[in-house]
């Protein structure tokens, strides 16, 4: 019996042993991850356990690097050589960040379902057929066949792989230990998988199927009303009337057939078988210093680990400051000490979608420019944790891969099927080259030379200078294009519907020293109707970008803390624009007392989005109800069945303001005949009634803050280790555009002159382990709307309080 026992005992030992550190389905393995030797305890770190003063040996360098830490924990990297500034970079950013490159990576390679399982099948399905990989193949290429950014990529490359070598598995991030799997070496691909990576956040979508569908449905007439190619309301980046300073190419011909389809002779035929950012510059006439002063805030989702990382690289011709991707070299946004620059997203139509005609069933072949051309298939290998490996052919024609070539539900809606798609992102440029180049800039003739390397994702440029000039580029690689080439499905057998060339890089909308004495961007139209070129008919809602330059052209004698107060800016200029109509379409008419009281509520709101404020709440409701129930019925998926877009923000306001006649108000889907009056009592009830059954009867917990609720989660989503609930004001459309998931990336300040000042702060930290006091310290910096002063040191031993620690990074003997 005692036999028994023990070996029952023996047996359900090594049963647990082995449950424990084996992976179960989606269970991580616990045993290893709370091992006291291995597990996540070791990824704890004291807030004393960074040594203020250390010499580490690392193989691969070539020449002693100092490193000066702050006390938020950012390198100022001093180099004497350009290889050892990229290698230490690459080494000390995957030091802090490592997890989190390569996480990123693999979401842009296709290759998640390797580290997670088969729940992430599609998504690599999809990037992998969105041709990331291939664009990232052909950049990194160009990139390396250029001797400058060869040497950036591959010392950058080395220094994060001396960093892993370094590492046992008791030493690895967090995340590696939870999801049970292994840092690999790092390529100069990964660095360019990342950059194309953020050309999809930033530029990756389309609404060429919505607008066909659209236009197959309602005609040339409803889509020229309701669909504009320019706003009644806008405020461009170039001012209209700015000189031109070139002489523009002649545009190609718009092809008979498209002319046409925009008729109301020909019918449309079906086709066969939404983030944003500010920036802005003043001169030395408006600042209190008498130089520029220029800000920046990205609009990107907010993670934790924050996306991005600061640092100082210093070394022979450079010594720059301001932050950078996680696994991608040099400065991306930041300012050395004779010029600053910055970047927004510019939303130019740089993806279209071509219909096809295929030989037969086969699809090995495509109709195009009167003759049979062959498609390309390419064998995607996708390895599936625990389960067999999955091969996915996906087939190319000359104007790039066909998304989905099967009946089946796209991943993402709006992708149309057996249609090819052409992209600027497939495309070989050298953004390393330009960064590279702009964190050497001295002038503004430096900084248009960086320029004209950069291909996408398209930004605007915003630049100062301590020589007194500020000036903005939207840049980027664009297709030179008929009016319109892409608003819809293109037709793939014309090769006049093909891209026709480019738009000269020196030709891009620009403007340098306006007479207003600033210059600004928030992703609004890149010029107005005088610019020569079509770059897009859709751009961001005008109101970020008019508020922002209401406010530089009253200010005077600013101060980099004018630019931090405008920066969170809470002012909503489509509340203000349409709150009295909509509180005029409800007037005294009889409402429930709770609909009754938010309309009292509103009718003494200032049309702040503070985080207190109570009006926010009932009007974002209001007004998304009242714009839903005015547009469902016409272009809802559910009502039509067909993926359509509803027109936009500004001619969806010109409607509610001058059109009570519309004949788009009534709701076709009920009996009675709906009018503005009608939709606004509803929409408003709505809107009190989510609230009610939210918060309770109107209270002060209705405040915008819990409303909308911004939550900063964990980059893999990993319960816990993000921060929820954060008692922040601003939201979309407003300059202070924290929403639910999104907002403000990184906030800068740059005060330039004789001793460059600049102020900066993410929400988060540098670091990206969980356990370490540097995670998120900044975070309640940036929830206040507050800055840090950033140190730029001059040189290696430059004496500053904040800045105790110095290391020696030193070869091999």
């Amino acid at each position: 019996m005692k036999w028994i026992k023990a070996l029952l005992a023996t047996a359900l030992s090594l049963s647990l042993t082995w449950v424990l550190n084996a992976r179960q389905g989606d269970i991580p393995p616990f045993g290893k991850f709370l091992s006291p030797f291995q597990g996540f305890w070791r990824n704890a770190e004291a807030t004393d356990a960074f040594p203020a003063a250390q010499t580490l040996t690392i193989p691969g360098l070539r020449q002693p690097v100092q490193v000066r830490f702050d006390d938020k924990h950012v390198p100022h990297i001093f180099a004497q050589n350009d290889h050892d500034l990229y290698f230490a970079q690459g080494y000390l950013t995957a030091r802090d960040r490592l997890w989190q490159m390569d996480f990123v990576t693999h979401v842009a390679a296709g290759r998640l379902s390797e580290i997670v399982g088969p729940a992430r099948l599609e998504t690599d399905r999809f990037f992998r057929r969105m041709g990331l990989k291939y664009g990232a193949e052909k950049s990194v290429r160009a990139m390396l066949a250029n001797p400058t950014t060869r040497t950036v990529l591959t010392s950058y490359s080395d220094g994060i792989n001396a960093y892993i070598s370094s590492l046992s598995p008791r030493d690895y991030p967090f995340e590696y230990k939870l999801l049970d799997y292994a840092p690999e070496p790092w390529e100069p691909l990964k660095s360019s998988l990342l950059l194309k990576y953020m050309a999809f956040d930033l530029s990756g979508r389309s609404d060429d199927l919505r607008m066909s569908n659209a236009l197959g449905k309602y005609g040339a007439a409803v889509i020229n009303d309701l669909f504009p190619d320019y706003p009644r309301r806008e405020d461009p980046i170039v001012p209209v009337g700015t000189p031109l300073d070139f002489k523009p190419l002649p545009v190609p011909a718009t092809p008979p057939s498209f002319t046409a389809s925009l008729s109301e002779k020909v019918p449309q035929h079906e086709p066969d078988p939404e983030l944003g950012s500010n920036n802005f510059a003043v001169d030395g006439k408006k600042s209190a210093s008498g130089y520029p002063i220029l800000a920046n805030d990205p609009h990107l989702q907010l993670n934790l680990p924050s996306i991005w990382y600061q640092v100082q690289l210093s070394a022979p011709g450079v010594n720059v400051y301001g932050v950078t991707i996680p696994g991608a070299p040099t400065v991306i946004i930041g300012f050395n000490d004779q010029v600053a620059w910055g970047v927004t997203n510019v939303a130019a139509d740089v993806l279209d979608f071509y219909q096809l005609k295929f030989r037969d069933a086969s699809r090995r072949e495509y109709w195009h420019d009167g003759r049979w051309k062959p498609v390309r298939r390419v064998v995607e290998h996708i390895v599936v944790r625990g389960q067999p490996d999955r091969y996915d052919t996906v087939l190319y024609t000359h104007h790039g891969p066909i998304v989905y070539d099967q009946d089946e539900k796209p991943f993402m809606s709006q992708t149309p099927i057996r249609h090819a798609m052409r992209w600027t992102a497939h495309d070989a440029d050298n953004e390393v080259l330009a960064f590279y180049n702009l964190n050497r800039a001295k002038n503004y003739q430096d900084y248009t030379a960086a320029l004209a390397t950069y291909g996408s994702p398209a930004q605007n440029f915003i630049f100062a200078s301590s020589q007194n000039d500020i000036a903005i580029w939207p840049n980027g690689r664009f297709p030179l294009k008929w009016r319109d080439q892409g608003k819809f499905i293109l037709d793939g057998t014309d090769p006049a519907y093909d891209w026709q060339g480019w738009i000269p890089q020196a030709q891009n909308p620009h403007v340098k020293n306006p007479a207003r004495g600033f210059v600004s961007s928030a992703n609004q139209f890149s010029a107005g109707p005088d610019y020569p070129y079509y770059l897009h008919w859709n751009y961001a809602s005008y109101e970020r970008g008019h508020r922002i330059n209401e406010r530089l052209a009253r200010m005077t004698r600013v101060t980099p803390d004018s630019l931090r107060l405008l920066q969170t800016d809470n002012l909503n200029l489509n509340a203000q624009l349409m709150l009295p109509r909509m509180l005029s379409l409800v007037g005294r008419a009889p409402l429930k007392a709770d609909a009754r009281k938010a309309y009292d509520e509103l009718s003494r709101w200032n049309y702040f989005y503070e985080a207190d404020a109570i009006g926010p709440s009932i009007f974002e409701l209001w007004y998304n109800n009242l714009v839903k129930r005015l547009w469902d019925d016409d272009f809802g998926l559910q009502a039509t069945g067909l993926e359509m877009r509803a027109p936009t923000r500004d001619r969806t306001n010109t409607l509610l303001l001058q059109e009570p006649a519309s004949r788009w108000i009534d709701d076709r889907r009920t009996p009675e005949k709906e009018t503005l009056e009608t939709l606004a009592r509803q929409s408003l009830q709505f809107a009190a009634d989510s609230l009610t059954r939210k918060f309770g009867p109107l209270s002060p917990e209705w405040r915008w803050a819990n409303q909308k609720s911004t939550d900063i989660l964990h980059l893999a989503q990993l319960p816990g280790f993000g921060r929820m609930d954060l008692n922040v004001g601003g939201g979309a459309g407003i300059v202070n555009a924290t929403s639910e998931r999104n907002g403000p990336s990184w906030r800068m300040v740059v005060a330039l002159g004789p001793q460059v000042k600049a102020y900066g702060v993410y929400p988060g930290g540098q670091s990206g382990n969980p356990g370490s006091a540097y995670y998120e310290n900044l975070l309640d910096t940036w929830s206040a709307g507050q800055l840090h002063e950033l140190i730029f040191l001059r040189h290696p031993d430059e004496k500053h309080p904040r800045v105790p620690a110095a290391w020696t990074l030193q070869a091999r003997p």
